[in-house]
């Protein structure tokens, strides 16, 4: 049924439609619409037999979708940024139990300082947690990930990660095709755990092991993501033939066929690089777009043959690994056969600055004719940078980076002596 709906409220009644046991979660921006929405239905009686947990904090959150999921429910939860990184810990024992949870992340800056805007940073930090990520393009794509992302885990007994851009996508109404309670029934299966606590054989769980089981533990981890990499591409052929619309695998080729030059990039952002090729097209330039889904785990071979005849390669980012650059370019280098100074790296987005057709077109132009750097800041204000830069040669106390640069900008008012 199509929909005008908010991308948070679409994402709601996807979950709800996979029939979740135990919901908790904690408020914080821009997540909580999602969590409202679940709420409500729950009040209501509209999702039964469910029970919303109000907690006390992300972490606690996470503890209880972990009891939850131990004790044989199916488990739901959602979060962003400090959020993800408070209940970092628990992210970690959810993925070494083997529970399949599965949490929305609505991406968002990582402080300090503050910022409640959009980039994958908060994502990006928990990409080794063993948790598969999955990023969606646009509302209908973070809707239909949710539900093969049950059957993902389930089937594996492997958490999964949805990740949808904050504000950008959990904010906006646009139209979506929502499926019927039972084409979800038909898709995904009754929850039947791999493991569940019973008290009439008790266990214990999340023991202590010793050097001697620690590396095979973590290798049957290792293990099971590989295997998601075999499964993604069927379950979303599978799930195109059942709703009638191609969402979820692990990759999304477009107009790379003869280009030269392809960008890669995942979120949101894809839908604006995807205008840039075309205006760039229409002018006879070589270019394509490779979208990432399934970031972890990361599907090494698909790259590299989606990426085979391209002879540059761009990666457009929205984090920063600091001392580094990319993130997602690394992993790209490790699957483009070509040079690997054939692979550029843009960081774009921080925080949520807009990323314009414009200055896409520019960088884009620029590694086509040789002269982008390895590592390139979208639109950085070399100007400010090198005020906060002169400051700290002039004066040992030379005070707070991000203040400094704000009253350069003439944002706060000025230092009061």
């Amino acid at each position: 049924m199509l929909k005008q709906i908010e991308g948070s409220r679409a994402v709601a009644e996807a979950v709800a439609l996979c029939r979740p046991e135990v919901i908790c979660a904690y408020p914080i921006s821009p997540q909580t619409h999602i969590v409202e929405g679940l709420g409500e239905m729950v009040k209501r009686g509209a999702l039964a037999p469910c029970e919303f947990i109000n907690v006390e904090s992300e972490f606690a959150a996470m503890s209880v979708a972990i009891g939850a999921s131990a004790a044989g429910a199916r488990a739901y939860t959602a979060t962003a940024s400090q959020g993800l990184l408070f209940m970092a810990e628990a992210v970690f024992n959810a993925s070494g139990l083997g529970l399949p949870i599965v949490m929305t992340v609505a991406n968002r800056a990582i402080g300090a300082p503050i910022n409640i805007w959009n980039d994958h940073t908060d994502a990006m930090s928990q990409r080794d947690c063993g948790w598969i990520q999955l990023f969606a393009e646009t509302n209908q794509e973070a809707l239909d990930l949710h539900i093969q992302a049950f059957r993902l885990g389930e089937e594996l007994s492997l958490p999964v990660m949805v990740c949808m851009d904050g504000f950008i996508l959990t904010h906006a109404y646009e139209r979506v095709d929502m499926p019927t309670q039972a084409q979800v029934d038909a898709y995904l299966p009754p929850y039947v755990p791999r493991q569940s606590l019973d008290p009439a054989e008790p266990v214990s769980i999340g023991a202590m092991v010793g050097p001697e089981a620690f590396m095979e533990v973590r290798y049957l981890a290792h293990v099971k993501q590989m295997r998601a990499l075999e499964l993604i591409p069927g379950w979303a052929e599978e799930f195109r033939r059942a709703f009638g619309r191609d969402s979820g695998g692990l990759l999304h080729s477009y107009r790379t066929e003869d280009a030269e030059l392809v960008i890669v990039a995942l979120g949101s952002v894809l839908g604006t690089i995807k205008d840039t090729v075309d205006a760039m097209r229409e002018r006879g330039v070589r270019i394509g777009v490779l979208g990432i889904t399934c970031f972890r785990p990361w599907p090494q071979e698909a790259v590299r043959a989606a990426l085979a005849q391209a002879k540059q390669v761009l990666v457009l980012e929205k984090s920063l690994a600091v001392g580094l650059g990319g993130i997602v370019s690394n992993n790209v280098r490790t699957s483009y056969a070509g040079a690997a100074q054939a692979v550029r790296t843009v960081i774009a987005g921080l925080g949520g600055r807009p990323i314009s057709r414009a200055s896409l077109e520019r960088v884009f132009a620029q590694a086509l004719d040789g002269t982008l750097d390895p590592v390139t800041f979208l639109d950085l204000d070399r100007g400010l940078v090198e005020r906060a830069l002169a400051r700290e040669r002039e004066a040992r106390r030379s005070g707070p980076i991000a203040e400094n640069i704000l009253r350069d900008l003439g944002v706060v008012g000025a230092r009061i002596s």
